[in-house]
């Protein structure tokens, strides 16, 4: 039996730790292809003959968690229909050579708002994201490297302007992830507008996407209220509504997770 595989308590495991100590370091020990010709050299050979020497390391980490799995679906939760809501309205999905990018901006003056998209990326992805407050804006963006995110989240890569934006299926057929999604749209471009002395009413969602309007209004139309269409916004306007509605998706408010 190899020493590694031995269990720790064995004497034969406990000996051959020892004798690691008087051992040399190895000759690569600190180098890199860019420091040592001898490196790169090894390195170059093995991408000619496309010979991959952590391919059975690599497998075994993923089969153990220790790094995530990128190509299975996400588990379909309130959490990613949040996400999912959130990215439509104010974040954006990135190809790149190796990997892809998923950035979500928000405000600094909504500090409790961009701490729990930070929570929310951590709880669907099980990996934390970077955070970075922009020196000429008063904005944070929040960070996420991985593969397959445009397919696993939904959300076609590049800017979403001129993009054909649906919600998922899985989505529309149920109400608890319909109001999460919604949620996730509005913390990102909604708005909510009170003036009681001319008792005006406004609860908005603004967006220069005519596909994600159109979504918003089916969505408010599903949950059983009757929204305004207006060219950049969709917007409620009854007083009963914008306080049940509110109260529906929990607006302003950020559980713990």
């Amino acid at each position: 039996m190899l020493p590694h595989l031995l269990p720790k308590d064995d004497p034969r495991f406990i000996y051959w730790k020892k004798s690691l100590k008087k051992r040399p370091p190895p000759w690569n020990k600190g180098k890199t292809r860019r420091s040592d010709p001898s490196v790169n050299k090894i390195s170059e050979t093995f991408k000619r003959k496309r010979i991959d020497n952590f391919a059975v390391w690599r497998q075994n980490a993923r089969n153990s968690g220790l790094i995530p799995t990128t190509h299975k679906p996400l588990k379909k939760t309130v959490n990613l229909a949040f996400l999912i809501g959130l990215t439509l309205g104010d974040g954006n999905i990135n190809k790149m050579a190796r990997t892809e990018c998923l950035r979500i901006t928000l405000g600094t003056d909504k500090p409790e708002l961009w701490k729990y998209a930070m929570r929310i990326i951590e709880a669907v992805f099980d990996k934390k994201p970077s955070v970075y407050k922009r020196n000429a804006a008063n904005c944070v963006n929040i960070t996420l490297y991985q593969q397959n995110l445009s397919r696993r989240l939904g959300i076609p890569t590049g800017a979403r302007k001129n993009l054909k934006i649906k919600l998922p299926t899985w989505i529309w057929k149920n109400k608890k992830m319909l109001i999460s999604a919604v949620s996730g749209l509005f913390e990102a471009e909604g708005y909510c507008s009170i003036h009681k002395p001319t008792y005006t009413y406004n609860m908005g969602f603004s967006n220069v996407n005519i596909s994600l309007l159109d979504n918003m209004e089916k969505a408010l139309k599903d949950l059983g209220f009757h929204p305004e269409r207006r060219i950049n916004a969709v917007r409620l306007r009854r007083k009963n509504e914008v306080f049940e509605f509110q109260k529906i998706i929990r607006f302003r408010k950020y559980p713990l997770i």
